[in-house]
């Protein structure tokens, strides 16, 4: 069977990025559907007083999930450097490692997320239409949590290894199980929030289980031994350089489930309105989004074989690739956020209120590809500390203020609010370019005197 893992040290760079980031975009496509077709079917089927709960419980939800994924961008760089420095013995004791540890993590969850799911609602000020339904949602995905966390911790593997094939497949399986469970759980049964959380964790389920029967079957470049399953030096390895990433994700996440207070204050409508704003959002970030995850492989690999300017030309080739085609999707949701946003729900007052929120928000679909092409630039870099930094700083120094002092304003509208993200970001790429014209004349003067960069 050909083997699995991409060598990107070599070759043409746009072309093998290309290759590479098609699949993962493919699968945060998918992931996006999964996420947006329980909100799109309570839409039709439930109420809206569902829409905020989905909503403001998929947030509370997502604070665990995405900090995960931060823990797992570590994981993901690891075995990246691990391959581009022929080191492939030590990938299985990252594993061992991994399993581990994630392993106890989803235990935790399991526990803290039912039992705090009401105080996390009231906290998140939910219209009172929706605080027991946004904790019924948080109570079922919590329990579920462990399978939520696998499909992440799998696909950050795989991505590490240069295989952005498999964890398509999986996301693939998880959505069309969540459409099937959202259909008959939340259409059929008339369930509503509830149908769609027992939904979303069947599927994730059916993923995790289907994926590992699936990797038995794949020639992986390493192997794993039962001993390796244990919490080794690796583990202290991925955390130091997810870690940092995870408690980015940990604030930044924070700082949205505080601008979701700030819009659920101002009513039912505007809180249901942001709420399918933010599901059609999921996708306007997808193209940013697999940039980021595609560089941070692609730079460690050319890092650990030693190959800084085929890194630095990557990192600009994703650059103008993200902001070209972000000008066409930025563009349309302008233009056209009333269309996108009446495929979620019938309600004039709801698809009006996101409409407005995706006028302001629109421009995030250009910068952010620059922005995130220099954060995967220096995940690839093992720069993970610089990444969180940066990020804190755009959020606490500007969205979040921006946000809440424009959602006190005596005419304060969506609008208004969604200026914020891409204040935000024009503001990051600035400390990013400092950063990065910094980090390379260091670089190459540690190459004159003889170090390793």
């Amino acid at each position: 069977m050909k083997e699995q893992n991409s060598d990107f040290t070599t070759g043409n760079i746009p072309a093998k990025l290309a290759k590479f980031m098609i699949p993962i975009l493919g699968a945060l496509i998918l992931q996006a559907m999964y996420g947006a077709v329980d909100l799109l079917i309570v839409g039709w089927f439930g109420t809206t007083a569902g829409i905020s709960a989905v909503s403001t419980g998929s947030n509370i939800v997502n604070l665990v999930v995405f900090s995960v994924s931060g823990l797992t961008m570590g994981v993901t760089v690891l075995i990246s450097r691990y391959l581009g420095e022929k080191k492939e013995e030590k990938i299985g004791k990252v594993l061992g490692g991994v399993i581990c540890f994630f392993l106890a993590l989803s235990a935790v969850m399991m526990i803290l997320l039912p039992v705090f799911s009401r105080p996390l609602a009231v906290l998140m000020q939910a219209p009172k239409e929706a605080v027991e339904l946004t904790s019924l949602y948080v109570k079922i995905c919590g329990g579920g949590i462990v399978f939520v966390i696998g499909y992440n911790v799998i696909s950050s593997i795989f991505r590490g290894l240069g295989n952005s094939r498999l964890p398509l497949i999986f996301v693939a399986i998880a959505c069309v199980a969540n459409i099937v469970g959202d259909l008959v759980l939340v259409a059929g049964f008339k369930m509503n929030v509830a149908g769609a959380a027992i939904a979303t964790i069947f599927a994730q389920a059916l993923s995790v289980v289907l994926s590992l029967l699936i990797i038995r079957k794949q020639k992986l470049p390493f192997s794993m031994k039962r001993t390796d399953i244990r919490f080794n030096g690796e583990v202290k390895k991925f955390l130091v350089l997810g870690a940092p990433i995870a408690l980015q994700e940990i604030l930044t996440n924070l700082s949205f489930l505080a601008l979701c207070a700030f819009i659920n204050r101002l009513g039912l409508d505007e809180s249901s309105g942001y709420g399918v704003a933010n599901k059609i959002v999921s996708f306007v970030m997808l193209v940013p989004s697999s940039l980021m995850q595609s560089m941070a492989s692609f730079v460690g690999q050319n890092v650990g074989a030693g190959k800084e300017k085929r890194a630095k030309q990557a990192m600009l080739y994703g650059m103008a690739m993200g902001a070209g085609i972000g000008i066409f999707i930025g563009a349309f949701a302008f233009l056209k956020g009333d269309l996108l946003a009446a495929l979620f729900t019938g309600d004039e007052a709801v698809i009006a209120q996101a409409a407005l929120y995706l006028k302001g928000f629109a421009p995030e679909a250009v910068v952010t590809s620059i922005l995130f092409s220099f954060m995967g630039y220096f995940n690839g870099h093992e720069k993970t500390v610089f990444v969180m930094a940066q990020g804190l700083a755009q959020t606490f120094v500007v969205r979040l203020p921006m946000s809440y002092i424009m959602s006190i304003r005596p005419d304060a509208n969506l609008m208004q609010i969604g200026w914020a993200a891409p204040a935000a970001t024009v503001f990051g790429i600035l400390i990013n370019w400092i950063y990065y014209q910094w980090f390379g004349r260091r670089n190459g003067k540690m190459a004159e005197e003889g170090f390793t960069g």
